[in-house]
Parts: structure tokens; C-alpha cells; sequence
């Protein structure tokens, strides 16, 4: 099997998890969760995790992020005894069993903070708001970066262009994008 059909079959991965926690049990599960971490840092394929803690009184939800280079070595994780172990005492410090959501495509750009578990919009709206953003991005690195980096060889140039575009949007621009236009995302749900 070839590199792009393996990645067709078995492709990089996100799971975002919102969990709410029981109050009074943020240490205990602070403490839990770094083992978890640990734990997962240690197992091939991970790429890394992120933790974003409640900030609005709203939403209380603890969501956290963790990343794979393949779904089946996230698999494995799942069903390491380390991982199970750990999940059991963590639930001792949670209400409820949390949500849980893989995303494996542009889904991961149009991830609400407050909201990861919510189901994708529709297709064609992530490529209408794709298209609109990487339009203006590269309208505004043609005027600003390109002529600063002008005396570069085609193929660097292309590099510098491209590592700009996709780190402005993954970082910056799609997660205004997808909070400025979750009206339309995300219709006739209360957000």
C-alpha cells in the first residue's frame, strides 16, 4: 500500500473531549489528568494534547484535545490498560460521561471552544468559509509578506507562503471564522 492510500485509510486524527467536573474536584482531577498525559505522550503516534480549562461560568466543561498521527494508533491508546485505569479513577471527580468527538478532516477547523462535541456543519458551508478566509489570506500576504521575501527561490517562496497560510488559519483565522459565522454553521442550535 502506498504512503497516500495508507493516509486515505488511516488518517491523522483529533479527539476532543468535554468533560465537566464535580465541584470541588478540580485538583483531584488535575492531578489524574496529568497522568493521563503522561501516559499518552508515551504512546506512538501521539502528537500532542491541549487542555483548555472552564472559563465561563456557562459552560464549566473541561475540553481536552488530544492528537494522532493515525486513528490506529489512537485505537491503541483507547484500549491501553494504562489509559482504561486511568479513566476509572478519573470518573470519580466527573458528572456525567462528557462527550467525546474524532475528527479527522477540516471538522478540526470549525471546532467551537465552548462546544467541541457538536457534529460538523455541512460540507460545502466548511468549504464556503475555507474558501472565503484562505482568499483574504493570501490577498494579504501578496501585499505584505511576498514582496519582503521576493528575492527567495519559487520553491521557497511557496514554502514560507504555505506554512503562513496554514498556520494562520489553524491558529488564528478559523477560529474567529468559525465563532463569527456559527450562526450560519450551526443553525437552530442554541450555542
Amino acid at each position: 500500500m502506498s504512503a497516500p492510500e495508507h493516509l486515505d485509510s488511516d488518517p491523522p486524527t483529533t479527539v476532543d473531549v468535554l468533560q465537566r467536573i464535580k465541584p470541588g474536584c478540580e485538583a483531584a482531577f488535575e492531578a489524574v489528568l496529568a497522568e493521563l498525559i503522561q501516559a499518552a505522550m508515551a504512546c506512538e503516534g501521539h502528537l500532542g494534547v491541549n487542555v483548555f480549562r472552564p472559563s465561563d461560568p456557562d459552560h464549566p466543561e473541561y475540553r481536552i484535545v488530544f492528537k494522532f498521527d493515525r486513528i490506529s494508533r489512537l485505537k491503541q491508546w483507547e484500549a491501553s490498560p494504562i489509559r482504561q485505569r486511568l479513566l476509572n479513577r478519573a470518573r470519580q471527580f466527573t458528572e456525567g460521561t462528557g462527550q467525546y468527538a474524532m475528527l479527522t478532516g477540516l471538522e478540526t477547523w470549525f471546532t467551537l471552544p465552548h462546544r467541541p462535541g457538536l457534529p460538523a456543519p455541512p460540507r460545502y458551508k466548511m468549504m464556503v468559509v475555507s474558501w472565503i478566509t484562505i482568499y483574504v489570506l493570501i490577498n494579504l500576504i501578496n501585499v505584505i509578506l511576498v514582496p519582503l521575501i521576493g528575492p527567495l527561490p519559487a520553491l521557497l517562496r511557496t514554502l514560507v507562503v504555505t506554512l503562513v497560510v496554514v498556520a494562520v488559519m489553524t491558529y488564528v483565522a478559523m477560529p474567529r471564522m468559525t465563532k463569527l459565522f456559527k450562526g450560519w454553521l450551526y443553525p437552530a442550535r442554541r450555542l
